[in-house]
């Protein structure tokens, strides 16, 4: 099966310094793990920049601002942990919303798969998650198997090239708008 390559569309970043002003719903993504691996368990993009990061990070905060709930958006280079781009979307955040940033990426760099697909492939139940993979409850606590982190890939480069991530919403809805603002904003 062949990796669809998405490339960043023109209007992309001109849309980034736009916020939003109405709410749009967020896309609720696939549980069966393979439509989820078809469709939003990982992207592979033609090139990622820190240009491309801020495009990024911009539009979900845009998508993320008209919503009451105040969210962590946080992207981070998979090869350094390096942090490119980084916000909060409103008041609310509190120093665990960053945990969860920190545990959902480790997930995504452990096991190159998105958050939500642990999530999906786990039914969500963490004994079985930590089980599985032999690690005592303070190891597992390291990761977190709950929606809203992607890997980013690019077409070439072997390995997770950058992890997004969003947390304070809903799971699915952390990994939903993720996947929208990219499906959206790259073609």
């Amino acid at each position: 099966m062949s990796v669809k390559v998405w490339t960043r569309r023109p209007e992309a970043e001109q849309r980034a310094l736009q916020p939003e002003t109405s709410i749009r719903p967020i896309t609720a993504p696939p549980s069966d793990l393979d439509e989820l691996k078809a469709t939003s368990n990982s992207f592979t993009l033609d090139t990622f920049t820190v240009e491309d990061a801020w495009v990024l990070g911009n539009l979900l905060r845009s998508r993320l601002l008209p919503l009451p709930e105040a969210t962590v958006i946080s992207i981070a280079l998979a090869n350094t942990s390096q942090v490119v781009f980084h916000c909060v979307t409103g008041s609310g955040v509190m120093p665990d919303n960053e945990i969860w940033v920190q545990r959902k990426r480790n997930t995504v760099l452990r096991w190159g798969c998105s958050t939500w697909f642990m999530h999906c492939k786990f039914d969500g139940d963490e004994a079985t998650f930590r089980t599985k993979f032999g690690m005592s409850e303070e190891q597992a606590g390291k990761y977190a198997i709950h929606g809203g982190a992607i890997p980013i890939y690019v077409r070439g480069v072997e390995g997770v090239v950058a992890v997004v991530v969003v947390s304070g919403l809903k799971q699915h809805e952390d990994h939903g708008v993720i996947a929208d603002v990219i499906m959206e904003n790259w073609q």
